[in-house]
C-alpha cells in the first residue's frame, strides 16, 4: 500500500469505527487511556533514549518537560473523564417554564493532530490524550525530523490501540498536505505560523475547527526594580532548556539601561553554574535539532556583537548559549523568531521604547516580566496582547495544568492543557427539556394585545 492509499485507508477505517458509536462509551475510552499508560510505562527508558537521540536531551530534562507531563495527564484523565463527559445542568431560562437545560459534550468524531519536532513526545500526546477521551479518532503525524521519537511514537500507538482508533501516519510535507487536503472533524496543530495558516487554509475548504498553537517574538522586560540574579538564573533555565528550541522560550530581552550591565554578569555567572566553563560538554545542555535549524541559526550571529557565548560545531550541531547586544530591528535575528539558544539584550529608557519594541511584532505567544514594580507589571498586562506569560520567571505558565495556553493572532487560535484539551475536542450541545404540564399561551398567536404583557414580564426576569 502506497503512503498516499494508507493515508485514505485510514482516513476511511476511521470515519467507519466513528460511526459505530464504540468511541462514545466512556468506559471505552478510559480503558484505552489506561492501556496507553502502561505502554508508556513499559517503555519509559526508550522514551528517553529517543529524546537523546533527536534532541540530545538529558534524562532529567526528559522527564520534566515530556514524560511526566504526559503520565500526569494521563493519570488525570483516567480520574476525570467520565465526569467531564457526563451532562451538565444549567440554570432553565424562565422563559421556558417549565424546562430543564443541560449541556452535552460529544466528541466531534475523527481528528487529525500533526505535532511537531521540539517536544516531539509531549506535544504529540498532550492533545491526543484529550482527543480519545472526548471520544474521538485520531491519525496522528508525527515530524519527520525528530526520527527517532516518531518511529517510537508509532510503536507505542500500534501497541496501545487499534488503528480504527488511533493511528500514526509518519512523512513529510508532502503528507501533511495530503493529510490537512481530506475532510475532517477537528485539526490541532502544533508548529510554526506559515505552516498553521497554510493548514487552516485547508481546513476552511471543509469548515473544519482548528487549534493552532504557533510562535512569535515572546519579550521579556526587565525593569529596572527586577531582582536581578534572580531575573538572570529563571531567564537562563527558560531560555537555555532544550538549547532555546521552546516556542514559549524569551525571545529577547528588552532591559532598563541602568541595570544592564549588572544584569550581563549575572547571566554569565549563571551559565557557568548551569552548564560549566564549556557547556558542549555539560551533560544536560542539548542539541540543535537538525543541520538547516542549525545553520540558519549560526547566520543570525554574522556581523553581531556577542557578550557570551557564539561556539558552535556543525559536526554536533552545538550552539553555545549566546547574549547579543543590541542588535537592530532590521537585523536577521531580530526579524524571525530565534527557536535556538540565542538571546538578543536589548536597554531601554523608557514605556515608550517597550511599547516600540512590542509593538513592532505580530502578537507573541508569551510575554515575561521582571520586576517588583505592581504598576508597572499591571501596566504591562493591561497594555499588550499575547498568550499568556509570567511575572518573575519564563515559561512556567505551561506547568500549570489549569490555565489554558495558547496563543492570540499570529501566534495562535485556541488553547488546551488539562479539561480544556477535553473541552477543545468536545462539541457542547446544548438541550432544553420543556416540561408539559404547563403551556403558557402568551407565545402563541394571535399576538394582539400580548405585546405588553411580554415586555412587563421580560423586566421580572
Amino acid at each position: 500500500m502506497t503512503e498516499i492509499n494508507q493515508i485514505h485507508h485510514f482516513h476511511q477505517v476511521q470515519q467507519e469505527f466513528f460511526k459505530s458509536q464504540q468511541t462514545k462509551d466512556v468506559i471505552y475510552r478510559i480503558t484505552a487511556l489506561q492501556k496507553l499508560k502502561a505502554v508508556l510505562k513499559h517503555k519509559e527508558q526508550e522514551i528517553y533514549d529517543a529524546l537523546a537521540n533527536d534532541l540530545g536531551k538529558s534524562e532529567f530534562e526528559a522527564f520534566i518537560t515530556e514524560y511526566q507531563v504526559i503520565t500526569g495527564e494521563l493519570d488525570k484523565y483516567i480520574k476525570k473523564t467520565k465526569k467531564w463527559a457526563s451532562p451538565r445542568k444549567v440554570r432553565p431560562s424562565l422563559l421556558n417554564f417549565p424546562s430543564k437545560a443541560c449541556q452535552y459534550p460529544e466528541p466531534y468524531g475523527n481528528t487529525l493532530i500533526i505535532s511537531p519536532w521540539n517536544y516531539p513526545f509531549q506535544l504529540a500526546l498532550a492533545p491526543l490524550i484529550g482527543a480519545v477521551a472526548a471520544g474521538n479518532t485520531v491519525i496522528l503525524k508525527p515530524s519527520e525530523f525528530s526520527t527517532a521519537t516518531s518511529q517510537l511514537l508509532q510503536d507505542i500507538i500500534d501497541e496501545a490501540f487499534i488503528p480504527q482508533h488511533v493511528k500514526v501516519i509518519q512523512g513529510d510535507a508532502a503528507i501533511a498536505k495530503e493529510l490537512t487536503s481530506l475532510k475532517w472533524d477537528y485539526i490541532f496543530f502544533t508548529g510554526s505560523p506559515p505552516v498553521g495558516k497554510a493548514i487552516y487554509q485547508a481546513a476552511a475548504k471543509h469548515l473544519t475547527p482548528v487549534t493552532l498553537e504557533l510562535g512569535g517574538k515572546n519579550p521579556c522586560v526587565i525593569h529596572e526594580s527586577a531582582s536581578l540574579k534572580v531575573a538572570a538564573r529563571r531567564i537562563v533555565w527558560g531560555k537555555f532548556l532544550n538549547a532555546g528550541q521552546t516556542c514559549i522560550a524569551p525571545d529577547y530581552i528588552l532591559i532598563h539601561e541602568s541595570v544592564k550591565r549588572e544584569f550581563i554578569e549575572h547571566v554569565q555567572t549563571e551559565i557557568n553554574n548551569f552548564f560549566g566553563e564549556n557547556p558542549k560538554e555539560s551533560p544536560d545542555f542539548p542539541r540543535i535539532i537538525r543541520k538547516q535549524h542549525f545553520e540558519k541559526l549560526v547566520e543570525m550571529l554574522d556581523d553581531q556583537q556577542i557578550l557570551i557565548g557564539g561556539d558552535h560545531d556543525i559536526n554536533s550541531l552545538f550552539i553555545a548559549p549566546t547574549l547579543l547586544d543590541e542588535p537592530s530591528r532590521e537585523s536577521t535575528v531580530m526579524q524571525q523568531e530565534i527557536f535556538g539558544p540565542i538571546l538578543p539584550i536589548i536597554s531601554y529608557k523608557n514605556q515608550g521604547d517597550i511599547i516600540q519594541w512590542i509593538d513592532s511584532y505580530e502578537k507573541s505567544l508569551g510575554a515575561y516580566i521582571f520586576s517588583n514594580n505592581t504598576r508597572f507589571e499591571q501596566w504591562f498586562i493591561q497594555r499588550f496582547s499575547y498568550g499568556g506569560g509570567v511575572i518573575n520567571d519564563s515559561i512556567v505558565q505551561f506547568v500549570n495544568e489549569r490555565l489554558p495556553f495558547g496563543g492570540v493572532g499570529n501566534s495562535g487560535i485556541g488553547n488546551y492543557h488539562g479539561k480544556k484539551t477535553f473541552e477543545t475536542f468536545s462539541h457542547i450541545k446544548s438541550i432544553v427539556h420543556r416540561g408539559i404540564w404547563l403551556d403558557i399561551p402568551v407565545k402563541y398567536a394571535p399576538y394582539d394585545g400580548k405585546l405588553n404583557i411580554i415586555k412587563k414580564a421580560l423586566r421580572w426576569l
